[in-house]
């Protein structure tokens, strides 16, 4: 128990070292201060003699102790003999000179600590070590119902299969931690002296008293604070009191602090031996300095505002005081009683609203009664009144408060209705141009999305009313037509029956068919009662296929087209005609009738640029651009 004591107040020593010689050394070298550092002793050797890993007291103890075979407390003095024999704060018997050999047992070990030689008897060291309380009877102390038993004992602790450590390892890990919490403060400290060993008042051992001012540290901590400085401030906090006595700094500095302080000292006449000033703090070594100053500062507030500050405001604030005396006796004993009615009310009412919340909680799955009518009122308004706050503000938003079970179907209704209303205002807003143009969208996403390359380019394009002005269709070609209005126009390449030898077109859709003109005349006419379908390839080309039948003497078989907006074509004829069903959309290839009986084939392959051209059997060939890498 001595040894861990004694341990304990080594490392206590340690942190008055760290926290007082050593911060404040450190300090003025932090701060660039010319200092000549003050020698002491410094005892962290001890500890680590006692701590360290795997060579330290302790360690070789617990090492002693988990040992196999037969270990004694001389076999733990002979095995620190061995480790630590050569260390110079450590002595055995066996060590130790002809002098401290007569007055030391074969038992003893003898630790130079930094308040004097301790001798420590190893008899009941290992066992002392060794006597861990039982597994089973922390098991039994966690159940308590005492709360600092159970703090003692962590439930943790008990199940850990683990095994445990040692008396003083668990020593050294709670001293450790109480070395963390110490460092992370600020600790003032009084040193006591013990003037005899005799507790009599008014004697002092001088042999006993200088000893124990130099083991405690006390003549180096006197020599750095004879050496250092008596007052320090942050520059900040120096200047922000002391500048009313400098013209240059009052009332408010806006350039460095250091140059402030410097031109405020300056003012006040300091010598160079009374201050020094770091990098963000400034120092004054003598008490005198700093009292002078605070006097400067005293005489520098007028003595006539002192006087006719006191003597009207003493007699302002007695007659104040009379008068609000007499009148605070009255309001309060009005006031208090009017505050005391109402916080009973407030609590009579508050009350009975908890009881009626509470009753109706408890009923609230039971059919609406006066036992639950007030909660279930309460449930509905809030959410009706949280739901007016969150309501969906466009129609693609569909979210929705959760409704309690009492609301749920009309929570269900109310949603339809608010859907239906923003349909509405929605509808009503949307002019008729932009309504054709999103049914024509719709119809070219079921028609083509997921399933052709360039659609995707075409879903932020708008479908024109035409590709062609009025100016570009022949006249002739419109009076051919009649009354029949254009409703899309758009030029294409045509490639014929005869070798696909491409030619220049004009595409016009009517209203029950179409027709392709070369300049001023017709070249085909193709009724959509008599489509049978619109081919197109899954690649990013543009060719058309209008599949007609060959029977009718009056076409020519089917028409293959290129244009450069093949969505739009397709879209707009598949409208027109009724036939957004009949469009294929092939992955391979397209068969085409050139003539009764008589097939052609186009090809489609991936390339790096458009280009459409006869094949070596006779087929068109197709080579679609690959799609570009997002």
């Amino acid at each position: 128990e001595q040894f861990c004591i004694n341990y304990c107040n080594e490392k206590l020593q340690q942190l008055f070292i760290e926290l007082t010689l050593r911060s404040e050394q450190e300090e003025y070298e932090t701060e660039g201060l010319a200092w000549e550092p003050v020698q002491y002793f410094d005892n962290k050797i001890i500890c680590d003699l006692i701590e360290e890993k795997h060579k330290g007291i302790i360690s070789i103890l617990d090492e002693e102790c988990l040992r196999p075979g037969e270990t004694c407390d001389i076999s733990f003095l002979e095995k620190l003999e061995d480790t630590v024999g050569g260390h110079p704060h450590f002595v055995t018997h066996k060590l130790a000179n002809g002098k401290a050999r007569r007055v030391m047992s074969r038992e003893e070990f003898r630790l130079l600590h930094y308040a004097g030689e301790v001798n420590y008897n190893v008899n009941g060291f290992l066992d002392k070590n060794n006597d861990l309380l039982s597994r089973n009877l922390k098991e039994v102390v966690c159940q308590s119902d005492n709360q600092i038993l159970s703090y003692c004992f962590r439930r943790e602790e008990a199940i850990d299969q683990k095994r445990p450590g040692m008396a003083a390892y668990q020593f050294k890990n709670s001293l450790m931690k109480l070395m963390e919490i110490l460092m992370s403060k600020e600790p003032s400290y009084v040193r006591c002296i013990k003037p005899n060993d005799a507790k009599q008042p008014g004697r002092f051992d001088e042999v006993l008293v200088r000893h124990q001012v130099k083991y405690l540290g006390l003549m180096e901590n006197l020599r750095v604070r004879r050496a250092g400085f008596a007052y320090r401030r942050r520059f900040e906090a120096f200047l922000q009191r002391y500048k009313p006595l400098c013209p240059e700094t009052w009332p408010n500095w806006h350039g460095k602090l250091v140059d402030g302080v410097s031109a405020l000292v300056s003012h006040l006449g300091y010598k160079a031996e009374e201050f020094k000033l770091g990098r963000s703090k400034i120092f004054i070594r003598f008490p005198k300095t700093l009292f002078t100053t605070e006097d400067a500062l005293e005489a520098k507030k007028p003595e006539i505002a002192v006087v006719l500050q006191k003597s009207w405001r003493g007699y302002r604030e007695w007659a104040n005081y009379q008068r609000i005396r007499h009148a605070v006796i009255v309001i309060q004993s009005a006031w208090r009683g009017m505050k005391a009615r109402r916080r009973a009310k407030r609590r009579r009412q508050a009350a009975e609203l908890i009881r009626r919340l509470i009753k109706g909680f408890i009923y609230r799955h039971e059919d609406y009664c006066p036992e639950n009518q007030y909660f279930l009122d309460h449930v509905r308004y809030s959410f009706l009144k949280k739901l007016s706050k969150n309501l969906p503000t466009s129609v693609l938003d569909k979210s929705w408060l959760t409704p309690p079970p009492s609301l749920v179907e009309a929570s269900e209704h109310l949603q339809t209705l608010h859907m239906r209303n923003m349909v509405i205002k929605y509808c009503r807003r949307v002019q008729p141009e932009w309504k054709k143009q999103m049914m024509q969208k719709v119809v070219a996403s079921e028609i083509f999305k997921d399933q052709k390359d360039n659609y995707p380019l075409s879903v932020g394009r708008l479908f024109l009313d035409s590709r062609l002005e009025r100016e570009q269709i022949s006249l002739k070609v419109l009076q051919t037509l009649g009354s029949e209005k254009v409703q899309y126009g758009i030029s294409v390449i045509k490639y014929d029956r005869r070798g696909f030898k491409p030619r220049a077109r004009q595409l016009l859709l009517m209203n029950s068919f179409a027709v392709l003109v070369d300049r001023t005349k017709i070249k085909q006419r193709i009724d959509y009662a008599i489509l049978r379908g619109i081919s197109v390839s899954s690649l990013m080309d543009g060719m058309v296929v209008l599949h007609v039948p060959c029977e009718d003497n009056k076409q020519k078989g089917d028409a293959v087209i290129h244009c450069s907006h093949v969505i739009e074509l397709v879209t707009k004829l598949s409208m027109l005609a009724g036939k957004t069903s009949y469009v294929n959309v092939s992955p391979g290839s397209i068969r085409v009738a050139v003539a009764r009986n008589k097939e052609g084939i186009i090809d489609f392959i991936r390339g790096s640029e458009l280009k459409v051209a006869k094949g070596k059997r006779g087929h068109l060939v197709v080579i679609a651009p690959r799609i570009a890498a997002t």
